[in-house]
């Protein structure tokens, strides 16, 4: 009797240890506020919208230590409408992100599932405005198709070395017959140290089915930040060529999902530039961008997108901004002012909003 209380002594301390080696977070945003916005055709419309800043959204990521510096990882999050309740990304129920991989502190590393490609990240690490409000750098920057996101990938992640560190990603099309049709590719070289970061990012993406004759699109992102002491200024350069290499963002198409390169405002060889500044004051911080598409092909519809903005922190998870944002279309180009969750419908924006972090 002696041994089985023994026995069951260590199998209760067992399992207790293996339980504190594993841990599961649930997170979330709730962001939600109003939008004026000008310069539509149909007129000028006031909208109550969820996630203008940052997406609304319900995570659930966990960790589980292996031994030896390894772990186990993953993570499903969930967006949602917080104006309606309904799920965001065209109603996908993890639809920002899903993803299980293994760790390690030497070696990095590698997840499986649905990721943010390599080029949106280094542009939302560009924007001031972190690729969200009606300033939001995707309005004009060229993000990779359907919202910067890469389903059926798996990605790579090195772990630094001297402030160097780079990601890999690869997503599969899945197109029975050609296993080039539908294919994406990404990659990142990161350098971070002192108040210099820079990040130079490629994303190649091929035409969906496998009868086109329609070459990929490549887009080439080199991404800077430089953190004064009084302010955090921005830059960024993008070259994009082939015809899927612009998104058409508006109020049908809101998460930049890949059109037909005859849309209005798509362009097949442009090039982005991107000037930024945010200046934290205490509770208080000032934004400012600047972003302009230079359209190479002979319609010549360039753009240009200023923002202002500022946020007051109410507390830690707490916050309310407040952005006015200005598109100006050349040759014919319908570029519009659209926002994290929203494609947005004119040339003229004004956000008033808040937000809960958890």
């Amino acid at each position: 009797m002696h041994t089985k209380h023994l026995a069951a002594a260590a199998l209760t301390l067992f399992a207790q240890s293996a339980w504190a080696q594993s841990s599961v977070t649930m997170y979330g945003v709730a962001d939600a506020g109003l939008s004026f916005e000008g310069g539509n055709k149909a007129g000028a419309t006031t909208k109550v919208t969820g996630g203008i800043a940052s997406g609304s959204r319900l995570g659930f990521k966990g960790t589980e230590d292996l031994g030896g510096g390894n772990s186990a990882l993953f993570l499903l999050e969930s967006g949602i409408g917080l104006d309606t309740g309904n799920s965001g990304q065209g109603g996908v129920l993890f639809g920002r992100q899903a993803f299980v991989g293994l760790s390690s502190r030497a070696l990095g590393t590698v997840t499986f599932g649905r990721q943010y490609a390599p080029h949106y990240l280094a542009a939302v690490f560009a924007d001031p405005f972190s690729s969200g409000t009606s300033a939001d750098e995707k309005n004009l920057i060229n993000a990779v198709s359907n919202g910067g996101r890469m389903d059926n990938s798996v990605k790579y992640a090195s772990p630094a070395w001297n402030g160097f560190s780079t990601e890999l990603a690869y997503a599969a099309g899945e197109v029975a017959g050609n296993l080039s049709a539908g294919r994406s590719r990404g990659l990142v070289v990161a350098y971070g140290a002192g108040p210099l970061a820079l990040r130079l990012a490629y994303h190649n993406k091929s035409n969906d089915t496998a009868t086109t004759t329609l070459a990929s699109a490549r887009n080439t992102l080199l991404a800077a930040t430089y953190t004064a002491q009084m302010a955090k200024f921005s830059l960024a350069y993008g070259v994009n060529k082939g015809p899927l290499s612009s998104t058409l963002r508006n109020a049908n198409n809101p998460y930049g999902y890949a059109v037909a390169p005859t849309a209005a405002a798509v362009t097949r060889d442009s090039t982005d530039a991107l000037l930024g500044v945010t200046v934290p004051l205490g509770a208080h911080t000032l934004l400012a961008s600047w972003i302009h598409k230079n359209d190479k092909e002979q319609a010549n519809q360039d753009a240009d997108q200023v923002a202002l903005g500022y946020r007051y922190n109410l507390s830690r998870r707490t916050d309310v901004y407040l952005v006015y944002a200005r598109m100006r279309n050349e040759n014919g180009a319908s570029y519009t002012l659209g926002n994290a969750s929203d494609g947005g419908s004119g040339d003229r924006a004004v956000n008033l909003c808040m937000r809960h972090t958890f």
